[in-house]
This record gives structure tokens, C-alpha cells and sequence, in this order.
């Protein structure tokens, strides 16, 4: 939907142009004795229509939704984000403090009630705009916390207001819900076999995400002193995953079986809708195309982004085991520790029997080590032919809400207020893993927590369920945008610190086969052998390469993991949890204060 409109300009024109039309067979050496006025939008369902159009400007675009995690704690990339260096990042060059979407938004919400409009029809419409403000409010209180909340378009002898200080989350948050539940009552459609429209379900689906967020926030920041209204929150958040489980008519994709259906939902043209509830749809005729395949298969357009080993190994074996329960798990190489593992590694990497297309022929495809730094290429979103590897030409649709996402909003609610049920469990995280090819653990939950992660991701959590479900996020959600905020709100933004990790090579000057099939692809060196074999990239992991210190080196020097980065030196502090207000709109207006810790 994201095409077609996006300021009420337009929309004026659009109608006016609808107007003259309208009137070709007139006398044209008329003059015109009016302009469009705002009865031409609210006036009737079409120009309500229209004009809600412009509202999907609010959404990720198309190119975005993948780049999000390129923070995140399982992600390796060219150089390390600015946020998490010592000094590099301050209210300065901070940004997000925008809020010409929502003038746009509360205009119509404010004016759309001609009385020639059946009260449905603008209740549906103004619903829809509701949507809108609570999808873009949740993502400011995400961003900066406390922000000013504003339901009218303002007008610039609107100074109080204008220049007035920040509401508290807390009412905010309470603002964003209420609009969520009126969306919720007064949207009509209820399917959409595009995936692209908002609909009555994809209103419950946001209504779950942004409760099961406040709701984790309040409960382990503490600091907010808000733990108590946490269960509510929760409870929200259970009972609209609820809602869109029981009534939204969505299931998890199957086709292809569980080698690939979990890929389909990313690499489709069309949205599967049958779980993908919301989408940025791709379009030939409109020439709506995407740049994952540039961005995960350059060595200069995108960031190089790479998967971490202490992510992977969070991937089960097959029978549903920890991987890292294993014997030897932290010495094999890349071709041994992939195999009986989670179907949707197989589908999340480049591993194994991974081809690509090339000029028509098919060829193998092993991870390249001049797009990646740890040996864990992601192929999610990328397609599979390499003619859509140098620009922007990715014709598949970009999910940005799938039924998965529900059913684990549904069952961390739930475990966090202590009611995950067996049933719940096979229903949620069962019904994904049997999806993966998993066969243990379907039906009933984990009992006995796994020490792997508590010990590298979260320590203070001893419920198995709990910790299970997180792993599950992890996994399912990857490069969906969703990490870096549910690191923020279970408190644990410590992990966006931590070293960057790859696979294990056993020795130098040894070539690898990466993808078992029987050709090398890679050698890591600190000599370079005076005899090279073709097609093989060739890693200097020296210390140092003309006197400047090796960002790629080796966890034990002339073997171990890859490590990336470890000289450039990553900082966390808990007031990143939110961002800074940004230094000019500070200075514009004093009274928003800027938030603990950014003050310059």
C-alpha cells in the first residue's frame, strides 16, 4: 500500500484532478469558481479512502525490515555501531524526533465527521487512523521513552503545546492501547488476500506486540518502578494473541515441508498469506522492488552482515537436544556442526547443499569470505538467483507480521505470568518446532533449563519454559527487526557488547571445505602460501598486517574461532536503553528535557 499516496497534497490534487475529469464536457474557458475543500476527502468513503492511503508511510519500507538487526547481538557487520562505542554517539547526531506523520494522521482523525459518511463507514476509517498513530507512538516510546502525546494537528499559534514537556510513558502507553482497542471495534475488513492492508487481526497482532513489549519493559526495568502494572500488560498481550489465534483464521505455512517452508515466507513474491498477516508487498508493474540480495551478497553496498557461532549454537540438534550438550561441539567445523540441526539453519545460512543459480546453471554455493567475517552467510531473505545480487532488484514481498510472531507473543505472556500450559506449549513453540523438522519436546514443556543459555544469554532466568521461548524468538524472528528491543525490554542490552564470534578452524594454512562438496573454498593464513589454490579465498589472521592491528584473527592464534573486531573496544551502559532527545529539537524547545545519561 506503501505506493501510492503520502501527503494530504496529493490527496487534494488527486481529487481535484477527480474533479476536472469529472467535467471535461463543459465550456473550458470557464473559470474555475472554487478550489477542493476538505468535503472532497471526508465527504465520501472514496475520498476517505484515499486519503487513509498516506497512512502506510508510517510502516517499515520494503528495504528496511532486514537491516534492523544489524545491531543486534547475534549480528557481525563491517565496523561496530557508534552506539556501542565509547564517546562516538551523543544527542548531536542523534535523530527520530519527527512528527510530520502524525499531523498528518490527527488531521484526519479531527475532521473526519461529515455527516454525509454513515457513522460506520467513519468509524471504520478513523480506526484505521488510530492504528496508525498507535503504531507510530509505540515506536517513539520505544526510541526516546517519554514523549509528548499529541491528538490534534497543531497550528503555529499552538505554543503551548508546541513547546511544552514530555507526557510519561505510562499515559502514553495507556493512549497507544486505547487507540489499538477502538481500531480494534471499528476496522471492518477482516481479510485481506494481499497481506497488505490493515485489518481487524493485524490490529490484535500490533495490539499483542506492543503489550507483551510495555508489559517485559515494566517487569524487569525496574528503575520505571512500574512491575506492578506488568500482569495487566501481560494479560492484554495473551488475550489479543488470543483473539487472532481463535478467530484471525491464520496457520503456519507448510508447504514444501519442513526443508523449506520457513524460506517461502521470505524469498516469495506474493505474501503467503496464510501466515503472513502484513506485508510490504513487491510489484513489477509498480516497480516496488527490494535490496536484500545487494545488502547480504556485497562486499561494499550492505554492511556484510554475518551470524555470530554463539547465536548458531542455539540451534537445535534435530531430536530437539542442545546442540551445546554435543560432545566436541566447540571443535567442529563448519560442514560437521550444521548437519541434524533446526531445518530453519538450513534455511537461515548458507551451509551443506545450498546452491544458487548463476546464468541458468546451478552452482554450489559455500559461504564467500569476501562478503562474510564469521562463516555464517544469512540466505533468508536472498534469493537465490545471482542476477539479483547487484541492485535493487529483489522481487520478493517483505513480511512485517507473521502468525508465528503471535504465537510466541502469546506463550512469553503467558510464561511470564506463570500459566504456560502443555497445551499452550505444543500449540506456540511446539507447533514452530514441528515446523523446523524438530521431533522432541512437542508437546509438553522443558523442565530442566539449559545451561548454555542461561550462562550466555540470560543468567537470571530459571524458569525452562521461559528461557526455551526466548530461544525460540531468537531463532524463528531472526533479521525481522524484532532483537534489539526485546534485548531492551528483558534488560539486557549488555549482550549488544559482546565480542563478535565465528566458525572454528582448526589449523592454518589448511584449506576447508565448507559445505561438504569436496572443493575448498577457504584458507586462513599468517604466510601467504607461494602456491594458491583457484577458487580458494585466502584469510590473513596475523596479529598484525603492516603494523596495524588484524580486526580477523583467531581465538588461539594459529587455530579457534574466528573473532572479529575484538580491538575495537564496545561499551554498554544502561541509559542506552533509550536514545537521546536530539540536540537541536532540545534546543528549540528546553522543556522536553533530555533523557539521564545524554546530557552533553
Amino acid at each position: 500500500m506503501r505506493q501510492y499516496i503520502s501527503r494530504l497534497q496529493w490527496i487534494v490534487m488527486a481529487l481535484t484532478i477527480s474533479v476536472l475529469a469529472g467535467s471535461c464536457s463543459k465550456n473550458l474557458d470557464q473559470q474555475p469558481e472554487s478550489t477542493v475543500d476538505k468535503d472532497a476527502i471526508f465527504g465520501s468513503e472514496a475520498g476517505m479512502k484515499l486519503y487513509t492511503n498516506s497512512f502506510y508511510d508510517v510502516l517499515p519500507g520494503i528495504n528496511d525490515i532486514y537491516k534492523v538487526d544489524a545491531t543486534a547481538d547475534f549480528s557481525a557487520v563491517s565496523s561496530i555501531p557508534d552506539y556501542l562505542r565509547k564517546g562516538a554517539y551523543n544527542a548531536r547526531v542523534a535523530d527520530g524526533w519527527d512528527w510530520k506523520q502524525l499531523r498528518n494522521i490527527n488531521y484526519f482523525i479531527v475532521n473526519c465527521n461529515n455527516p454525509a459518511v454513515d457513522s460506520t463507514t467513519r468509524g471504520n476509517y478513523i480506526g484505521l487512523a488510530r492504528f496508525f498513530r498507535a503504531y507510530f507512538y509505540f515506536e517513539k516510546v520505544k526510541r526516546f521513552g517519554d514523549v509528548p502525546w499529541i491528538n490534534r494537528p497543531l497550528s503555529i499559534d499552538d505554543k503551548d503545546m508546541l513547546y511544552a514537556g514530555r507526557d510519561k510513558r505510562t499515559l502514553v502507553m495507556d493512549s497507544i492501547i486505547a487507540d489499538l482497542d477502538y481500531a480494534a471495534s471499528h476496522i471492518t475488513l477482516k481479510t485481506d488476500p494481499t497481506a497488505s492492508q490493515i485489518t481487524k487481526y493485524v490490529v490484535y497482532g500490533l495490539k499483542s506486540r506492543v503489550c507483551l513489549f510495555e508489559g517485559t519493559f515494566r517487569k524487569y526495568q525496574t528503575s520505571y518502578e512500574l512491575a506492578s502494572t506488568a500482569p495487566a500488560l501481560l494479560q492484554q498481550a495473551v488475550d489479543a494473541a488470543a483473539t487472532v489465534m481463535a478467530e484471525g483464521g491464520f496457520s503456519l505455512n507448510q508447504a514444501g515441508g519442513n526443508a523449506s517452508s520457513y524460506r517461502q515466507l521470505f524469498t516469495s513474491a506474493g505474501p503467503v498469506v496464510s501466515e503472513v498477516m502484513l506485508a510490504n508487498v513487491s510489484s513489477t508493474t509498480l516497480a516496488v522492488f527490494n535490496d536484500a540480495n545487494w545488502y547480504f551478497t556485497s562486499a561494499t553496498y550492505g554492511n556484510r552482515l554475518s551470524f555470530t557461532r554463539k547465536f548458531i549454537n542455539t540451534y537445535l540438534n534435530i531430536d530437539g537436544t542442545p546442540f551445546t550438550g554435543k560432545s566436541g561441539n566447540d571443535t567442529l567445523p563448519l560442514v560437521k556442526e550444521t548437519l541434524d540441526r533446526d531445518k530453519r539453519l538450513q534455511q537461515t545460512i548458507r551451509m551443506g547443499s545450498y546452491t544458487r543459480t548463476d546464468n541458468g546453471k546451478t552452482i554450489a554455493a559455500p559461504p564467500v569470505f569476501s562478503y562474510t567475517y564469521t562463516g555464517y552467510m544469512p540466505i533468508k531473505f536472498s534469493l537465490d538467483d545471482t542476477y539479483y545480487d547487484n541492485g535493487r532488484t529483489g522481487t520478493s514481498s517483505i513480511a512485517l507480521m507473521r502468525y508465528a510472531e503471535i504465537l510466541l507473543n502469546y506463550a512469553e505472556a503467558t510464561a511470564e505470568l506463570g500459566k504456560l500450559s502443555d497445551a499452550d506449549w505444543a500449540k506456540t513453540v511446539g507447533a514452530l518446532r514441528q515446523r523446523a523438522g524438530i521431533t522432541g519436546g512437542l508437546g509438553a514443556k522443558p523442565t530442566v533449563a539449559d545451561s548454555y543459555l542461561q550462562t550466555n544469554y540470560f543468567p537470571d532466568i530459571t524458569d525452562a519454559a521461559l528461557l526455551e521461548i526466548r530461544r525460540e524468538r531468537g531463532i524463528e524472528l531472526v533479521l525481522e527487526g524484532f532483537r534489539v528491543h526485546d534485548l531492551i525490554r528483558w534488560k539486557k542490552g549488555d549482550l549488544l557488547s559482546k565480542s563478535w564470534n565465528g566458525m572454528y578452524v582448526p589449523a592454518l594454512d589448511t584449506p576447508m571445505d565448507l559445505n561438504g562438496d569436496s572443493q575448498y573454498d577457504v584458507c586462513f593464513y599468517k604466510t601467504l602460501p607461494a602456491t594458491q589454490i583457484k577458487g580458494v579465498t585466502y584469510i590473513n589472521v596475523s596479529p598484525t598486517i603492516n603494523g596495524v592491528t588484524n580486526p580477523q584473527q583467531l581465538s588461539h592464534d594459529t587455530y579457534g574461532e574466528i573473532h572479529w573486531l575484538d580491538n575495537v573496544e564496545r561499551e554498554w551502559k544502561d541509559y542506552k536503553y533509550l536514545y537521546p532527545i536530539p540536540y537541536n529539537d532540545l534546543q528549540l524547545n528546553p522543556k522536553l528535557g533530555q533523557n539521564p545519561g545524554w546530557d552533553l
